[in-house]
């Protein structure tokens, strides 16, 4: 029976948080392995999150949450300790409480992408790449790119600023590797990544200059719904290899439960 006094209670918070599916992943898997144990969705308006924060911290049954956004650097900031992947992005999309009740960060963001590529066959190692996007999730793939052996990683952002700081961090973390910010064009690169949200609509603009696309190259693109993006839909048909979404947060999902301890049963 799910859902009984002694369940475990996990949290998935973000603003808004109709779209997540999260919830509805973690339950199915906790419905399918039996387990007395359940997430739910939280929100709140992002002015409210300490009154949120320290009432979550409260529950004494709530064993760890999945954060997205806008609170991944807020939560990060709440916690007492994080994995040194949470550390360099200064975000997390995970959080744990440990045994004295603080929270520990994490981020498998960058994780659960690169593992995503790896289970489709797909290496950067020594690879041109421009990634467009350098918030949140795009920090957490820059690092992930560069530090699996890409040759070259451009990052682009709407926020030249913010392209151009995250691409001074990354090449400080991973100097063997060129990492430098420009514009969203891809040519001269073997793979293309949209680490933006654009797309999500049918009238969103590109995220990239799709006149630098040519057959034979790798696009990818982190948005999970609608499955097909107009620009995977472009490369698709230019004859480009692509890679959905949703390998990202297939991948993100069992880094997420093992962090959790989701399988582990309950606790004594």
């Amino acid at each position: 029976m799910r859902g009984s006094g002694k369940a475990d209670v996990f949290a998935m918070l973000a603003h808004p948080v109709g779209h997540a599916k999260s919830p509805g992943m973690f339950n199915a898997l906790m419905e399918q392995e039996g387990l007395d144990s359940l997430m739910v969705p939280v929100t709140c308006k992002p002015e409210h999150f300490d009154t949120l924060w320290a009432g979550l911290s409260a529950m004494e049954n709530l064993r760890g949450m999945v954060i997205s956004v806008p609170f991944k650097q807020r939560a990060y900031q709440k916690c007492a300790t994080a994995h040194p992947r949470a550390e360099r992005v200064g975000a997390a999309n995970t959080v744990i409480r440990g045994a004295d009740g603080r929270w520990h960060a994490d981020n498998f963001d960058g994780v659960g992408f690169m593992d995503g590529l790896a289970q489709a066959g797909i290496s950067v190692r020594g690879q041109s790449v421009l990634q467009v996007g350098a918030g949140g999730a795009g920090a957490s793939l820059a690092y992930c790119l560069a530090e699996a052996g890409a040759g070259a990683v451009t990052i682009s952002d709407i926020d030249p600023a913010r392209a151009e700081t995250l691409a001074g961090l990354v090449a400080q973390a991973f100097p063997e590797c060129d990492v430098s910010p420009g514009p969203p064009d891809p040519r001269g690169c073997e793979i293309a990544i949209n680490a933006t949200p654009m797309g999500l609509r049918a009238d969103d603009p590109y995220p990239l200059d799709i006149e630098g696309l040519r057959a034979g190259m790798t696009v990818v693109d982190i948005i999970m719904d609608p499955r097909e993006t107009p620009l995977l839909k472009y490369a698709a048909e230019l004859g480009c290899r692509v890679q959905y979404g949703q390998p990202m947060m297939d991948c993100q999902m069992a880094a997420m439960r093992d962090c959790l301890g989701v399988l582990n049963g309950p606790k004594p």
